[in-house]
């Protein structure tokens, strides 16, 4: 609390003043603690289109302040974040600036010795949304695994994670290890990169047990707790600030045999199927939409459901919990309960126990387990890495 100033006989009592928050600033906003560091130094840059300082793009920004860069590599999505999820990404020269760009969706999933030869100094800033499933901690931990086989350091400009507050889900049995899922982390995990970064390298969760040299520029001004609205949408299909919040509950249907708002303006916050017809009132029709959803789920067909887009997202903030009821109401809706799990019949469909992290979901969900049952099934995983996780934390 701050206090006004008190003057005798004009007021009698001191009158307490709202105290403003500083403002969240991100690693890249702060130039002045990372530019003299990166003068005279070849540079390459691991970027999407949420790499900004302000409206301009970090790439723009740092060439115009002299940085030489020399190359950017482009995770899922691309650099320009013009490519559907899971659409294999060609390298190409950036029409905007000249630089060369080189993909790591593609032929290859980590730079190769040839790639970093002629760079001294590798950044990654890239925004997440804080769940296991999202694949730019994956892209992040191979690029600590290139920089270290070939002696370069990495520097990690710190964004705040919009889905911070919360850690929850049951930890990735590594049986389902895939490229939805490669750590043994919750389903949320509670983690800036920078912090993720830190506990890849602490954890030995890298190939070979191998660390990584790290130079993080922390986000200023931030608390896991807070509120952060993204500046840009960290993929096309993460399009709206409540998308992001419900993607940590919502990203579960990928593994069910419905549509989840793919092949509209408004994945993620609708769930619907044309099989659940006379259950609810809310459609929606899915339709081929490029660089978002060539070939949704139920492609041209009236979907009803669940419509999600406007939730008060902030019930999920007190909770502190993903929702299952969503899953549970509509799989006992679900008229061919057979089909729901069965991810043979759609290639748009992913494998349940790869998204929820174990064999027991599934299983739970068809047996009509209880929500405390199912929350009991992630213990004591959870509390563990929740202190395992208090030794990485830059953030309160």
């Amino acid at each position: 609390m701050v206090w006004s100033l008190f003057v005798p006989g004009k007021n009698s009592f001191p009158v307490p003043a709202v105290a403003k928050a500083a403002p969240i600033k991100t690693g890249a906003e702060q130039t002045e603690k990372y530019l003299p560091y990166l003068k005279g130094k070849r540079v390459a840059i691991l970027a999407n289109p949420t790499t900004v300082i302000g409206k301009t793009h970090l790439v723009d920004s740092l060439s115009r302040l002299g940085i030489t860069i020399v190359k950017v590599f482009g995770p899922e999505h691309g650099f320009r974040g013009n490519a559907s999820a899971g659409v294999v990404v060609g390298d190409e020269t950036d029409p905007a600036t000249g630089i060369r760009v080189i993909s790591l969706y593609g032929k290859k999933n980590k730079p190769s010795k040839e790639d970093l030869a002629d760079v001294d100094i590798m950044i990654y800033d890239l925004q997440d949304v804080g769940c296991r499933f999202y694949t730019n901690i994956n892209a992040l931990s191979r690029l600590m695994e290139a920089c270290y086989e070939n002696n370069k350091e990495l520097l990690i400009l710190d964004r705040p994670n919009p889905n911070g507050y919360l850690i929850d889900g049951p930890i990735l049995d590594m049986k389902f290890k895939s490229g939805i899922g490669m750590f043994p982390l919750p389903m949320s995990h509670g983690l800036t990169v920078g912090e993720f970064a830190m506990m890849a390298n602490g954890e030995g969760w890298l190939a070979n047990k191998v660390k990584c040299k790290l130079k993080i520029i922390p986000v200023a001004n931030y608390t896991h707790d807070m509120a952060y609205t993204l500046p840009v949408s960290p993929s096309p299909n993460l399009n709206t600030q409540q998308a992001v919040m419900l993607y940590p509950s919502t990203c579960l249907f990928e593994g069910t045999y419905l549509n989840h708002g793919r092949g509209t303006l408004f994945p993620f916050t609708v769930i619907g199927s044309p099989e659940l017809k006379g259950k609810y009132e809310f459609s929606y029709t899915p339709t081929s939409i490029k660089g978002m959803a060539e070939t949704p789920l139920f492609m041209n067909q009236v979907c009803y459901g669940l419509d999600l887009r406007n939730y008060d997202v902030e019930q999920l903030r007190k909770s502190k919990q993903v929702n299952l009821k969503w899953m549970m109401e509509l799989y006992q809706a679900s008229p061919y309960k057979e089909k729901f799990f069965d991810s043979s019949l759609s290639r748009e469909m992913g494998v349940i126990e790869r998204l929820a992290g174990n064999a027991l979901f599934r299983k739970q969900i068809i047996a009509g387990a209880s929500e405390k049952e199912i929350r009991q099934s992630w213990e004591p995983g959870l509390s563990q890495y929740k202190l395992m996780r208090k030794k990485y934390l830059l953030y309160p």
